[in-house]
């Protein structure tokens, strides 16, 4: 009798597709198979891990001294049924959320939980709101929309501005240090009989509200995007089916990336939780003097899956290359890296396939995805191997992606289970989000990498609102034109913004890198002289050949809406607020560089 011969699980999906073309251009592409049954709440799988693996550690992070605070999943529920006893006692529920003013820490990701349990949706808000707007002023705003019954603050001086402008009649303050007046202390709460905690999570449906998170503004004014637990669960079934070894293997993650933004928030920290896996918190950040932390923690542990934005990247493969030890400890049970909220530099991505050849001898898969808060986020993903950056994938299981004819680019809109019902409070700005089909308008344009068959994937071709025509008549393509100028620039750039509105001509914006920085100044000039020229020359067209630059001297600005907290930056915004420089730039009659 023939010996059975097992084969290895699959990492990845296969996916097939089914379309339909329209006489007006637009096309209509899904899966062809269903979306697979899951577990419908976050409380389910919370539930379910704290069954069957109670000892497994959910959650962790260094105190002072170095070493690992952990959190088991049987840990996690015990203390998810007191803080949401407690929340419940403090008169939060549907209508009177909690809003959490904290960077991301374990108090945070446990009254996250205890509020996803026991029904009570929750806002994480950008740090950002309350400490780099003046006085505050965005955290008081948001505080007259969301109406919470509860602000927990993990600092409570840290965050004394904000809170301020809690009414204190009609609303509770919870601080983990340093509390103010009348505040409600953390570990109180966790004090708390579960009774009541157990008794609502029994009434918790797929159309509860988990969250509330606030869109980066990267086009516009932040709004609070409703979060269900059947959008984000069915995103994770998504994520599951695509990324397939999570299923053999529960994840392992090392990030940093800010839990009031979708991409850590509901993909990441969601995607460990619903498959048992564990999530080390990164106090390190992308950022000179903050990096070393994240450096430090990776050589303590071994992800199975990483992300971070592209600059995030960059410094990390500058660490990799000077230490082999630290590249082995960081391959040794990779299954993918993604990196999201820009576009990868192709030199960093050639560097990081290398190395990971070199460490491990296989190709690592590195990837990235298209998505939006409104979208849970997971919509679009590639999982082949690439040789160069920038495939943004294909539509997941479950979501029918439409792309639609305009202003001679493609425009992505989706429909599915894992879409956001709309923004709370704001009904005409739901309807408007969504067209007369009932697709979300992604407000993305997508480029096919191959026209003939678009199962070979898309290019992101742009935000719609950050697109400009020149004097000609002629539409440039801002996210193309940035990333190939990028890219040639040959890492003396970490990003740059696109001019010419209404001009003949394109201009550019140079943010330096480190490695220019570094630079003496007539070396510098010379180089990107060089590298500028050479771009020009090679250009197919007005709309893509950049002929007058000028190094931004100004940092970018969060509370200005000039980048967001991934680091990706608000063309449009920028272009608005430096008028006065790109005027001088066009105000020569010959093309120009300056440093």
């Amino acid at each position: 009798m023939p010996s059975e011969v097992s084969q290895a699980p699959a990492l990845f999906w296969d996916p097939t597709f089914s379309y339909e073309h329209r006489d007006d251009g637009t096309i209509l592409m899904k899966q062809v198979d269903e979306l697979a049954p899951h577990l419908p709440t976050l409380a389910d799988y919370l539930d379910k891990w704290a069954d069957t693996t109670p000892e497994q550690i959910w959650l962790a992070r260094r105190e002072n001294d170095g070493d690992w605070i952990t959190i088991t999943y049987q840990q996690a529920r015990i203390k998810a049924h007191a803080l949401g006893a407690a929340l419940l006692s403090l008169g939060l529920g549907p209508e009177r959320p909690l809003l959490i003013l904290s960077e991301n820490s374990l108090e945070h990701a446990l009254l996250g939980i205890a509020c996803a349990y026991v029904g009570i949706p929750y806002a994480p808000l950008s740090p950002a709101y309350s400490l780099l707007s003046p006085k505050a002023a965005k955290a008081k705003n948001i505080l007259a929309l969301l109406n919470p019954g509860a602000v927990f603050a993990d600092d409570g001086k840290k965050f004394a501005d904000a809170l301020a402008h809690v009414d204190t009649a009609n609303c509770n303050i919870i601080t983990a240090r340093n509390a103010v007046t009348n505040a409600v202390e953390f570990n109180q709460l966790l004090m708390h009989s579960p009774d009541d905690a157990i008794a609502a999570r029994k009434s918790v449906t797929p159309d509860h509200v988990v969250k509330y998170l606030f869109t980066s503004g990267s086009t516009g004014t932040p709004k609070a995007v409703i979060n269900t637990n059947r959008m984000i669960c069915a995103m994770q079934a998504m994520v599951r089916d695509c990324y397939r070894f999570l299923e053999h293997k529960p994840p392992v993650v090392l990030d940093w990336m800010p839990w009031n933004h979708t991409a850590a928030g509901n993909k990441t920290f969601y995607m460990v939780m619903t498959n048992g896996g564990t999530y080390y918190i990164d106090d390190g950040r992308p950022v000179g003097g903050k990096f070393e932390e994240t450096a430090r923690n990776l050589r303590d542990i071994s992800c199975s899956w990483y992300f971070t934005v592209p600059i995030g990247f960059d410094l990390l493969v500058d660490e990799l290359e000077k230490d082999r030890e630290l590249a082995r400890k960081f391959y040794t049970n990779i299954d993918m890296l993604f990196y999201a909220g820009a576009g990868m530099a192709q030199h960093t991505w050639d560097r990081l396939m290398q190395i990971g050849k070199q460490v491990t001898g296989r190709n690592i898969l590195l990837a990235t995805g298209l998505g939006s808060t409104e979208t849970a986020p997971f919509a679009l993903a590639w999982t082949e191997l690439e040789h160069t950056a920038g495939n943004v994938g294909v539509p997941s299981r479950g979501l029918t992606m439409k792309l639609v004819p305009t202003d001679g680019k493609l425009e992505a809109r989706l429909k599915g289970p894992s879409i956001t019902p709309g923004y709370l409070n704001e009904p005409t700005l739901s309807a408007e989000a969504f067209d007369e089909e009932g697709f979300y308008c992604l407000g993305d344009a997508l480029r096919p990498a191959n026209p003939q068959d678009y199962s070979r994937g898309f290019y992101f071709d742009g935000r719609l609102a950050e697109n400009f025509k020149l004097a000609t008549g002629t539409w440039v393509s801002v996210g193309a034109v940035r990333s190939g100028l990028v890219d040639a620039l040959g890492g003396l750039v970490s990003d740059v913004v696109i001019v010419g509105e209404n001009q003949n001509q394109l201009g550019a914006l140079l943010l330096l890198s480190t490695l220019a920085t570094n630079m003496r100044p007539d070396e510098l000039n010379a180089a990107l002289q060089e590298r500028l020229s050479k771009a020009a020359s090679t250009a197919s067209g007005s709309a893509t050949r950049v002929m007058r630059a000028k190094v931004l001297e100004h940092t970018p600005s969060l509370e200005k809406g000039e980048v967001t907290e991934k680091g990706s930056l608000n063309q449009r915004a920028l272009r608005d607020n430096y008028k006065d420089i790109i005027q001088a730039l066009y105000e020569s009659d010959t093309e120009t560089f300056s440093v």
